[in-house]
């Protein structure tokens, strides 16, 4: 990709940002003819959203239920099984832990002799087709969420390359070229010190290969059409001349790289038949596309003539299993506790109505748009299910999430949807959290407008001075998320409480007599549109902005000719990565002040609008890991309490803000997530 400088900020891009308000053209039409095994036509049109393994399903009996402590892993695909000998000698260069991960496509039994290997842990064999080359069988161990766990994957495989042969322009021999990579990235366990090194102490190292071996656009040969498509799934646009990628397929990696190839929703079909080709396939695609995803999710794809020739020598220690880490940011997804019954809904709506009413009745509103968008391993939840709250917040926190900061609907005294919450409360589980008091109007188009009104805010006949005694058993809560030891109560939309300011001060007083400290008091920068706060917010009592993207962020419109989009459709087509770019950009150039940053995970409301939904096109895992990256590392100077990020949303599934596993992606969303937070 090219470099533009933007407000004095050099990125990695290939799209030019305009003005809110002007079109982007970004969002690519559908190539002329894609009538190959990864065609995005037949792929959009055949594609269902049956929850499915796409993997072989005879791997399911070798999984190990315990989780592995190793960082690294080496992944191995072994086709010539005469060439494993020497990549298990070549191993025991590692110097930390790491597990073994092998597909064997010979069809035949392989004996692998560990016994050198001081360092290996776990070691797993998973029999495969031959079928895809070496990629597939890689793809197929992300999709199993073997490569889960792990920071950073060594991938290797028994290469005798006939494609290497064919380029003479780069020179040497199928068998130079392949001990090139043995001695480079391995070597000596000094060699292999200095590589973890490298990824321990530069952050933007995501691909390093042997040396001659990063290529670029002179090397499109016949894939360009079918990295195209495939780039489409991920609503990602192709840079013609940005490519930069490791040929080969030996390389170090950061795991997030391959956990992310889950979005892809790639499986056995996508892949062409064995007949010999060294170009113009699927798995020669892919190559080019790991390239262009690390890119796009703010990291390098460099060779070993990069590496520094000075490092502190003990870097690489971080990547030992007993090393301690702890995350770079409080990060605080929203959380949505619609999905249980209560007599509110079964009267406005049906008995029975939850959230996944909505969810579950999204149409697709052009070729490839995920709707319906589904629930993965947590499946189609009810709150009200004892366990339900302790799977998520465990999951959430593996990836190092902090806690979640609830919706809390309060009308005059009246509380809606706060069960959740005040389980949480009357229990013993070790949870954090805070709330956000959603002081909208709730209708029935979903909007808070002043039409089609549900239930309406009503500070006449119960002043929201009441709402602090009616929370104040959550907010003394030992468990409650603070900031400078101070509780966080975020007010969605401050200013349309009547004398906020005497309301907000009274609140103060009532937590001084409570015996905390203050609190920390914070609102939505909504922006000037919706009656956002003016002026200086101590003037308004309060302590800092919560950025809540979508609002107030910077919006583009998507031509819509030629996107197959419905006819029905009446909505907002949005860039994502335009939005996203814009905020880094912000970022980069003016560090926040008195504003706790934000990024959303991707908005489409289809699912309640149908017809008429703003709907963001360009959210993917790769953009959304580069956003949320540029907005951890904007906080990074502040003292570690102040380091909070927002992220909308954790479960916003009727609106497609959502870090919980998908059908569609996995958890490839929480992955980028744990990848920035423990880089």
């Amino acid at each position: 990709m090219r470099r533009i400088t933007i407000g004095g900020v050099k990125r990695r891009t290939g799209r030019v940002l305009k003005r809110a308000g002007e079109k982007l053209a970004e969002m690519p039409v559908a190539p002329v003819g894609d009538d190959f095994p990864a065609g995005f036509t037949a792929w959009s049109e055949n594609r269902t959203n049956r929850l499915k393994a796409l993997y072989p399903g005879a791997w399911k009996k070798q999984f190990v239920s315990e989780a592995p402590t190793s960082r690294v892993a080496v992944v191995v695909h072994v086709f010539y099984v005469d060439l494993v000998a020497q990549i298990i000698e070549s191993l025991a260069a590692l110097p930390v832990q790491f597990d073994l991960i092998v597909t064997n496509a010979s069809g035949a039994p392989l004996d692998l002799d560990t016994s050198a290997l001081a360092n290996v842990d776990r070691v797993q064999v998973f029999d495969i087709e031959n079928h895809g080359r070496d990629i597939l069988p890689l793809v197929s161990v992300v999709n199993a969420g073997l490569l889960d766990p792990y920071e950073l994957v060594f991938k290797v495989h028994t290469k005798k390359s006939a494609w290497r042969e064919a380029h003479t322009e780069l020179g040497g021999s199928g068998d130079q070229w392949r001990e090139s990579f043995f001695s480079e990235l391995l070597g000596s366990v000094q060699n292999v010190e200095r590589v973890l090194d490298e990824f321990a102490s530069d952050p933007a190292l995501g691909i390093l290969t042997s040396s001659g071996n990063v290529l670029g656009p002179e090397f499109w040969g016949g894939d360009q059409a079918i990295v195209g498509s495939l780039l489409r799934r991920i609503q990602l646009d192709l840079d013609v001349d940005g490519l930069r990628f490791a040929a080969g397929s030996i390389y170090w990696v950061r795991g997030f790289l391959l956990q992310g190839l889950r979005a892809f929703e790639l499986s056995a079909d996508d892949f062409d038949e064995e007949a010999g080709q060294v170009d113009a396939t699927t798995a020669h695609a892919i190559e080019r596309i790991l390239g262009i995803v690390a890119g796009e999710a703010g990291y390098d794809v460099r060779d070993v003539t990069s590496l520094t020739a000075e490092r502190d020598g003990r870097a690489f220690e971080r990547y030992r299993p007993e090393h301690p880490e702890s995350p770079r940011a409080r990060v605080i997804p929203f959380y949505l506790p619609q999905f249980h019954t209560f007599p509110e809904n079964d009267e406005w709506w049906e008995k029975g109505f939850t959230e996944w009413s909505n969810v579950a009745a999204g149409t697709p509103l052009y070729p490839g748009h995920i709707q319906p968008l589904l629930p993965s391993e947590l499946g189609f939840y009810d709150l009200r299910t004892p366990g339900v709250r302790d799977a998520q917040y465990d999951l959430a926190t593996s990836m190092g999430i902090e806690g979640f900061m609830y919706y809390y609907y309060w009308f005059a005294g009246k509380k809606l949807m706060d069960l959740p919450i005040e389980q949480l409360a009357a229990s013993g589980e070790d949870q954090k959290f805070c709330i956000m008091w959603a002081n909208e109007n709730w209708t029935r188009r979903w909007d808070g407008s002043e039409k089609n009104i549900l239930i309406a805010q009503d500070y006449d006949r119960v002043s929201a001075k009441q709402f602090i005694h009616d929370v104040l058993h959550l907010v003394t809560d030992p468990r409650y998320i603070r900031i400078d030891d101070k509780p966080v109560i975020a007010v969605y939309r401050i200013t349309q409480i009547p004398d906020h300011v005497e309301v907000v001060a009274y609140w103060r007083q009532v937590a001084l007599d409570a015996g905390l400290p203050g609190l920390t008091l914070v609102t939505v920068d909504v922006g000037t549109s919706m009656q956002g706060v003016e002026g200086e917010l101590a003037a308004h009592g309060l302590d800092a902005y919560l950025e809540f993207a979508p609002h107030n962020m910077f919006w583009a419109s998507l031509p819509r000719d030629n996107r197959g989009l419905d006819e029905r459709f009446q909505g907002n087509l949005l860039s994502y990565n335009a939005m996203a770019e814009h905020a880094e950009a912000r970022l980069n150039s003016t560090p926040p002040e008195h504003r706790y940053p934000g990024v959303m995970v991707n908005f489409d409301n289809t699912a309640r609008r149908q017809w008429q939904p703003d709907m963001w096109y360009g959210s993917n895992p790769y953009t959304f890991r580069r956003w949320l990256n540029t907005t951890v590392s904007s906080v990074a100077d502040r003292d570690r309490d102040e380091r909070v990020v927002f992220v909308n949303a954790w479960n916003e599934w009727a609106e497609g803000a959502v870090l919980e596993p998908s059908q569609r992606y996995g958890r490839t969303y929480l992955l980028a997530v744990r990848d920035v937070l423990y880089r």
